[in-house]
């Protein structure tokens, strides 16, 4: 279940949280989605004064201080905004630390999570601690796996501050790291106590990482929301802008979509699997590439039209929805050239967490805001997308 309400300065008002996530609120609100799993409860503050509020935040999250605070992040991310959260935890009585880490998917390793919690033990944190991992999706990743592991789980709060983060990664619980032979294969589910996301970090975000984040934005929008997807195809000059409203609507409602299908899937035995659209072959150019070519968002991008696709081929996906995906990513363009070959991407395929028995999955759209999951899907099929993705990768769509 997923509850949305908005309150400010002891102020709080019931709203709606229906699929279209359009609720009208003043910027200055904090809005909150409450994620409801089997196994626990805890909130998404969502608004631009949720940094500064963080310290208060936290211990209303925790039931109190805790004994030390491990602020994980990096060392562009501190500069920007390290003082504003600082200073929120010492108006809350914190003790803490700021532990920075190296940024990027190659860092994504077991010796960067090792590295963590040497510093851990270091500053003496114990299970009375929390971890706040303070950054984008691998400083999210690498931090929440370290909780889950340290002294065998201690208490972890995301405060994202890339767009991709704080419509995906933050929320859900999952954390991990990758291997040679592909994304994401080692990790737990360990979920937050608390998700802080704050628009106005985003400021400060490069552009090529901002557009990457509006591809997940548009994978929740093909998955499981029309609006989304309308809202995208018809605001894009607000949206490229990063025009606040725009930001609040497109947060709010891809998490929403997120805290829905996490809350009704938790450990991704099912429906939570459709969150995977265009992963799979996003996950293959990442690998391929050795994490250094595309941004994950743009790997989605990339992997979304395959997937449209992979779904004509196939007879699952119409021509003009197909078309429909791929013109939307185009306008959040340009994206990075596809080199890898298609053999290539078939064989990282078969490494992918998605693939069982040696059969991968893949997550195929019948209409927008419908999906199906679908196996034995052909080789030849996947070849073929994957050229389509070269050929467009030498016109105007890339950026190399």
């Amino acid at each position: 279940m997923v509850e949305g309400r908005c309150y400010h300065a002891g102020f709080c008002a019931s709203i709606v949280a229906g699929s279209g996530g359009g609720c009208a609120i003043s910027l200055n609100l904090v809005k909150k989605i409450k994620v409801k799993l089997k196994s626990t409860a805890y909130d998404v503050l969502i608004g631009s004064e949720s940094l500064r509020i963080a310290g208060r935040e936290i211990v209303r999250a925790l039931g109190g201080v805790p004994s030390l605070c491990l602020v994980v992040t990096t060392a562009r991310v501190h500069k920007h905004w390290g003082s504003v959260l600082e200073q929120s935890l010492r108006a809350a009585g914190f003790r803490f630390v700021v532990i920075e880490i190296k940024d990027g998917e190659s860092h994504k390793n077991f010796a960067g999570v090792e590295s963590l919690m040497r510093n851990f033990a270091k500053h003496g944190a114990d299970r009375g601690s929390v971890v706040v991992a303070l950054g984008g999706g691998v400083v999210g990743d690498v931090a929440g796996f370290a909780a889950s592991i340290y002294m065998r789980g201690i208490p972890v709060v995301q405060i994202p501050t890339t767009l991709l983060a704080q419509v995906d990664a933050s929320v859900g619980g999952k954390t991990g790291v990758n291997l040679a032979a592909g994304k994401n294969l080692v990790g737990t589910f360990h979920q937050p106590r608390l998700v802080l996301i704050d628009p106005q970090v985003l400021s400060t975000l490069p552009d090529r990482e901002y557009r990457a984040g509006l591809f997940e934005v548009i994978k929740c929008g093909i998955i499981r929301d029309t609006k989304i997807f309308g809202f995208m195809e018809d605001h894009h000059e607000q949206v490229l802008n990063r025009d606040p409203k725009a930001l609040i609507r497109m947060i709010t409602s891809a998490v929403k979509v997120k805290a829905d299908i996490v809350a009704k899937d938790e450990r991704e035995g099912g429906l939570r699997r459709i969150l995977n659209f265009g992963h799979t072959v996003g996950h293959a150019l990442e690998a391929d590439s050795v994490y250094k070519r595309f941004l994950h968002g743009e790997a989605v991008g990339w992997g979304m039209v395959a997937a449209a696709e992979i779904g004509v081929l196939t007879g699952v996906t119409p021509q003009k929805t197909a078309q429909q995906i791929s013109a939307l990513i185009q306008i959040y363009g340009p994206l990075p050239q596809v080199k890898s070959t298609a053999q290539d991407i078939v064989r990282l395929i078969q490494s992918d967490k998605k693939t069982r028995n040696g059969v991968p999955h893949f997550v195929l759209v019948t209409k927008i805001g419908r999906t199906l999951i679908a196996n034995g899907v052909p080789n030849v099929a996947v070849k073929k997308a994957v050229e389509r993705l070269r050929h467009l990768s030498s016109e105007r769509l890339a950026v190399r």
